[in-house]
């Protein structure tokens, strides 16, 4: 029967079917006049006449009717007026609208998702590799963990221990770029450890100073809008259900060798994606962090505008369009050129991004502070 199937190209179950309708009758005997049981327009369809009386109905109620209702139930109530039999039921004569385009409301129209890294355009075009990193905590007390994963490559890393500092962020993420090499951009939420505080304005933080000092591109995402760390966010997820709820764990020890397992086993699955993965910049050699150097390179900020159509970073607030509020927008601070410019953002054209305009903004020359 399959070799039959293959032969007709159609599936087992018709070649079934024939021989169940064969029996034991040479194919060429076997009557196939008959027809299936029942008439060949069901009992309960609706007629022709009565769709055309309610498309009619509709018609006469849109343009006439003193309420302005022209609906399913205007339209049963109009035909048992007439004295129409049989009635159809409301449902019957919103189906027979639908079914004629006869509705109003249009359904609601499901876009195609961004690509991922979509408001980079480097990034949206795999052209560049962007490291997301987060932090994890409230595990138990004094339990923290920094993952790190990369957007295209789906690299991660893991690293639990006490609560951490922006100092130990920085061993951390200077020792892994060392062995994987380095990202284009490197991707973090509005964290103090990250950003640096809040308090104070024009703040550059120490995290901030090592990418720019290794000419990666610090990223910001836009507060309480987690879709951009959606990658960091499933990483986070997966860790917490495979490697801190899975096992019970006696000390930091021994929960930093199964975070080792689970991060060496991620990797061997991922091997080809890593490999796929736009290339990485090798660690420069003879490379040190100097915290008192004047910050050099570009910053993005991811925000959204607020009902005057500014925005705010880096403690202060930036007059952007008045025209686009509410509406997201990338903020590139330019540290070598003193400026920020601002570009449009939708996701549903992803690949249309305007320049908004731009402000001047020099970065104040202070001494960094431990």
């Amino acid at each position: 029967m399959r070799r039959a199937a293959e032969a007709f190209n159609v599936s087992l179950s018709t070649v079934q079917y024939w021989v169940k309708r064969a029996g034991n009758q040479r194919w060429d005997r076997v009557d196939l006049s008959d027809q299936p049981r029942g008439p060949r327009t069901p009992a309960n369809r609706t007629s022709t006449r009565v769709a055309e009386r309610v498309l009619l109905l509709r018609r006469e109620l849109k343009e006439t009717s003193p309420l302005g209702e022209y609906g399913a139930e205007a339209i049963r109530e109009a035909l048992i007026t007439s004295g129409l039999s049989p009635i159809p039921h409301v449902r019957t004569i919103g189906r027979i609208l639908q079914r004629h385009g006869a509705l109003d409301g249009n359904r609601r129209v499901r876009w195609a998702a961004p690509p991922p890294g979509w408001y980079l355009r480097d990034v949206a075009d795999k052209k560049a590799e962007l490291d997301q990193f987060d932090i994890v905590q409230g595990l138990v007390t004094d339990v923290f963990v920094l993952n790190g994963i990369s957007l295209h490559g789906g690299l991660v890393v893991s690293w639990p221990g006490p609560a951490p500092t922006a100092k130990s962020v920085v061993e951390r993420l200077t020792e892994h770029w060392r062995n994987v090499g380095l990202p284009d951009y490197a991707q973090f939420d509005n964290d103090t450890l990250f950003q640096g505080p809040h308090q104070h304005k024009d703040v550059i933080g120490r995290v901030m100073r090592l990418c720019l000092s290794l000419r990666v591109i610090p990223v910001f995402t836009p507060p309480r809008e987690p879709g951009f760390q959606a990658s960091i966010e499933a990483l986070n997820g997966r860790w917490q259900a495979k490697v801190w709820s899975r096992f019970e764990h006696s000390s930091l020890a021994g929960l930093a060798a199964r975070s080792e397992a689970y991060v060496a086993a991620a990797r061997a699955r991922a091997a080809q994606r890593i490999d796929a993965a736009p290339p990485r910049r090798p660690f420069p050699v003879g490379w040190s962090l100097d915290l008192a150097a004047p910050p050099q390179g570009r910053i993005v900020y991811m925000r959204r505008t607020n009902e005057q159509g500014a925005a705010s970073l880096l403690g202060r607030t930036f007059p952007v369009d008045p025209l686009w509020s509410h509406r997201l927008v990338r903020a590139e601070v330019d540290l070598q050129v003193h400026c920020i410019r601002f570009y449009a953002l939708r996701r549903r054209e992803p690949t249309v991004q305007p320049l908004l305009c731009e402000c001047p903004y020099r970065l104040p020359q202070r001494k960094f502070k431990e």
